[in-house]
């Protein structure tokens, strides 16, 4: 039977362990944002990487989040790297959607009609100049709705870093059902927490995607 009582008694905790969550997605998206873009820049800039850097992002694509959290967290202490679990946890986020969001860029940057490098060369612009002032601005506001997407992808795959008991949302909830076993309000609740904030990103992509069109159009 739900309590309504007993969920109101454990929203603020939930709502406390919702701003630990919320830390770790941006973290982990701002982190997958710019080590995506740098590694698909280094794969256009340096040719003779794009073997083993396509080899590396494929082998984190191809393992589980969860392994790649336990062998942060677990096996880098036998090599003298030792991490908290909330740093290991958002390492492991932003790795892990770095190597998506990088397959995201490198479609952006080779959607630019190649007549620009070219014109970029003829105008003896440098590589850093081309990219910042010419591919970037274009390359960006097409594929804002696909990084949006890992945005709210990884807002629920936080629920992971319970394994290595950080306390987000799904960990605080188990908590809570051990402690006086029920579990009915707070899972319902964490989910509902997570449908709000998923919700809210998922407007806020599309406001940023409104203006970045808006800005293009002028």
């Amino acid at each position: 039977m739900w309590d309504w009582t007993y969920a109101f008694e454990i929203i603020p905790a939930l709502a406390r362990a919702a701003v630990i969550t919320i830390e770790a997605t941006l973290l982990g998206f701002v982190l997958a944002a710019i080590l995506g873009l740098a590694i698909a820049l280094v794969r256009i800039a340096v040719p003779w990487t794009a073997m083993p850097v396509s080899i590396v992002v494929e082998l984190i694509r191809s393992t589980p989040l969860l392994i790649q959290i336990f062998f942060l967290y677990f096996v880098l202490p036998s090599f003298g790297i030792v991490l908290d679990a909330f740093a290991a946890g958002v390492l492991a986020l932003g790795i892990h959607y770095a190597a998506y969001c990088s397959e995201v860029y490198r479609a952006g940057f080779e959607n630019i009609h190649r007549g620009q490098w070219e014109a970029s060369t003829a105008l003896n612009l440098s590589a850093w100049t081309t990219f910042r002032d010419i591919i970037i601005p274009q390359a960006i506001p097409p594929i804002v709705p696909a990084l949006g997407n890992y945005l709210v992808a990884l807002f629920k795959e936080t629920p992971l870093l319970s394994a290595i008991a950080v306390l987000e949302l799904m960990q605080t909830a188990k908590i809570m059902g051990t402690e006086t076993f029920r579990y009915t309000e707070p899972i319902t609740l964490v989910g509902v927490f997570f449908l709000i904030m998923s919700l809210g990103s998922a407007w806020l992509i599309r406001m940023t995607e409104h203006l970045l069109n808006r800005r293009i159009v002028r």
